[in-house]
């Protein structure tokens, strides 16, 4: 288990705003409290009213805004989860296609269903995002060039009431992890607001 920089996690946490939003897309699925699927959605993130991508922005970075190495703990993936099947191919593919492959996300929804014990019903959300990283001076001032672009997932699994309305987030992820303000394919920056919660989603994430 690595060490995550809390300046890392601002960093991508101030794109996560109205102005300067850097989600394109959220998809999502609500469960049952034996985790069986009662809907899914996905949508263009820009499409969603300003009050739903506030709602939905706050969701997310929730994730990266939480606290680092305490709640929020990086986690490396090993050489067998490369293979056919793991869920690191299919996190993936989920970010290449960015979000748009609606039989994989099921496949997900429906992994994640088996193995997570909820108390109640649920919602899975997914954001996929963009981050053009700017380069730095010796100064740590930005400079216009940018280094890479950083295209991510964030998912939070939060609690839901009523029509669907979510509570505050109760485990999720970043993936790929954004670590010296770059891209780490092999590593995923974990979220869990118990520890319980932190053992169920580790059996997802590394079954």
């Amino acid at each position: 288990m690595g060490k995550i920089n809390r300046e890392d996690m601002l960093e991508l946490t101030r794109r996560m705003t109205l102005k300067r939003n850097c989600f394109d897309r959220i998809a999502g699925a609500y469960l049952d409290e034996e985790g069986f699927v009662d809907g899914t959605f996905n949508k263009h993130f820009l499409k969603l009213s300003q009050k739903d991508q506030q709602i939905n922005l706050d969701i997310a970075k929730a994730i990266p805004f939480s606290d680092t190495n305490v709640q929020l703990k990086e986690y490396g993936f090993g050489e067998g989860d490369g293979q056919p099947g793991r869920i690191w191919q299919l996190l993936m593919a989920l970010k290449e296609c960015g979000l748009k492959n609606d039989a994989m996300l099921d496949v997900f929804y429906e992994e994640f269903g088996q193995k997570y014990r909820a108390d109640g019903s649920y919602a899975i959300y997914f954001f996929h995002g963009s981050y053009d990283v700017p380069l730095k001076a010796n100064d740590k001032e930005s400079l216009w060039e940018s280094e890479e672009v950083y295209q991510f997932l964030i998912c939070a699994v939060c609690p839901v009431s009523g029509d669907y309305e979510p509570g505050k987030p109760e485990c999720g992820f970043l993936f790929p992890a954004f670590k010296d303000r770059s891209s780490d394919i092999h590593r995923i920056d974990v979220f869990a607001a118990e520890s319980q919660q932190a053992e169920d989603l580790r059996k997802v994430l590394f079954p």
